[in-house]
Order: C-alpha cells, then structure tokens, then sequence
C-alpha cells in the first residue's frame, strides 16, 4: 500500500528467466541493481555472486521508455529443494527512485504469482531482513525462526502457505 501523498507506481513490465536465458545486458541490470541495494546502500560487504543464480529464475522490472530501459524491480524465485524445501524468494530489490511507489508489491505478488504458475506450490520461504518483516507479513508470510544474524543484518525465515 502507498502512502496517500506517494508518486504512484510506474507500469513494470515483467520479465521471468532461467539464468541460462538471461542476455549479457539483463544480468548486468540485475547484478548493478542487487549490489546498489545490498552492498552499497546497505553498506554491507558481501559476495552477491553465490553461486545460486544458475539454480533460480531471474524476475525483472523493467520501467520502459520509447527507446531505453531501466530495471526497477528484482528478485530471484527458486523452486522447492533448492534453498528450501519450499519453493522461494530472495534477493528482492527495488530501486531506490521508486521506493513508496508500491513497485516493491508489485514484486512480491508478482513473485509469488510466479511460484504459482510454475506449479512449484503454494508453500514458500524467505529470507527476510528482520526491519521487513511487517511488509512480507502483508502477503501471508509469518516467522518461522528466531532472529539470526547474516552479513551483520538481523533476519528471520518466513513461510507462507
């Protein structure tokens, strides 16, 4: 939900990959996008490239214009026995320009959506910065686990389904 005085959400147009599929200039987006949030906003060191990109499907924003495009939005949605036994989401992103514009709802429904229509069920575990909690709770996840740190940020694991 935005607030009643935020700029409304942008039109995204959505973007599911295998990682195999990805063009060179789609995981550049995606990496660009994931280290601006993770690593420098947060100010928090860490090695973004796990290892796990192979295993997930890729879910880009994109903000489109004539003749340009701009990622806006990014997640990476695995299916069950890879992080989880669940199916799940990770590495959910928003650019900074468009934070309180409701994209990063946007992502999530979308997400899930995803999970879906892949037929990988209805159940799905996160990873969830602790400070997002109440806004991952707004799509039917609750906490799962006691809070833990991971690269000096407090998470907990939550389940939906």
């Amino acid at each position: 939900m935005t607030h009643p005085s935020a700029p409304a959400a942008p039109a995204v147009t959505w973007q599911c990959t295998a990682f195999s599929e990805l063009t060179p200039a789609d995981l550049y987006a995606a990496m660009a996008l994931r280290q601006k949030v993770f690593v420098v906003e947060q100010n928090c060191p860490y090695l973004d490239a796990d290892g796990s990109d192979a295993k997930a499907h890729h879910l880009l924003g994109w903000k489109k214009g004539e003749d340009w495009q701009r990622l806006i939005a990014y997640a990476r949605i695995f299916p069950p026995r890879v992080k989880y036994a669940e199916a799940s989401i990770g590495r959910v992103a928003t650019h900074p320009d468009v934070r309180g514009t409701g994209v990063g709802h946007l992502l999530m429904s979308e997400g899930v959506r995803r999970i879906e229509e892949k037929g990988w069920g209805s159940e799905i575990r996160i990873a969830a910065q602790m400070y997002l909690e109440r806004f991952y709770e707004g799509f039917g996840f609750r906490r799962v686990t006691e809070p833990y740190l991971e690269d000096d940020i407090w998470h907990v694991d939550m389940r939906r389904g």
